[in-house]
């Protein structure tokens, strides 16, 4: 996808979303709509929201539905997703984005619980993606000023992952997508 516009994004859910999200026990779509309602738990504004549901945008670029790990791949999904977003979005979108898996690597170093959390496709992603981060990683991250976005981020794609969790329609949830759109366009103005 060369350009990217916020249908073209909208659309890779609706044309893709059904696919099983690699090792794990929700869709593609559920995983995205569960994120962002763990967004709106917490009283997240709209760049967190927008971000929340795009966050594994890029996942829905692989060539296959199998787990790029279990074929010891890092898909880079995170680089990917962020360009596609920042495409339409500002940073506040796009940034949280990119740093996700960063996030990750930086919990796993400073939460001796975060680890236990992971799933098993979030523990070979792990290994593949850097592991466990240095004390000059750590340092690195934090001084991004979205880090604390990137982990809000990243505790909210943990928990989205409930099998058997019935979600709005794709119209309802697309109907969401496009007020979070207007309010950050507000915001902007």
């Amino acid at each position: 996808m060369q350009t990217a516009t916020l249908d073209d994004l909208i659309g890779l859910y609706e044309g893709r979303g059904h696919l099983q999200y690699a090792g794990e026990p929700v869709t593609q779509l559920m995983h995205a709509w569960q994120c962002l309602l763990c967004g709106q738990r917490e009283g997240a504004g709209p760049s967190m929201l927008l971000a929340a549901f795009f966050h594994d945008v890029g996942h829905l670029f692989q060539a296959d539905d199998r787990s790029p790990t279990l074929a010891g791949i890092d898909d880079r999904h995170e680089k990917v997703g962020a360009a596609l977003l920042a495409r339409v979005f500002d940073r506040s979108v796009s940034l949280p984005v990119a740093l996700h898996v960063d996030a990750k690597r930086f919990l796993v170093s400073t939460d001796p619980g975060y680890m236990a959390k992971l799933s098993e496709d979030s523990m070979r992603s792990l290994k593949l993606q850097g592991g466990a981060m240095s004390e000059a990683e750590k340092s690195a991250f934090m001084e991004n000023a979205l880090h604390e976005d990137a982990i809000r981020l990243r505790r909210w794609d943990e928990e989205a992952k409930e099998a058997g969790r019935e979600a709005p329609s794709f119209a309802s949830i697309k109907a969401m997508l496009l007020t979070c759109v207007d309010r950050l366009s507000a915001s902007s103005a």
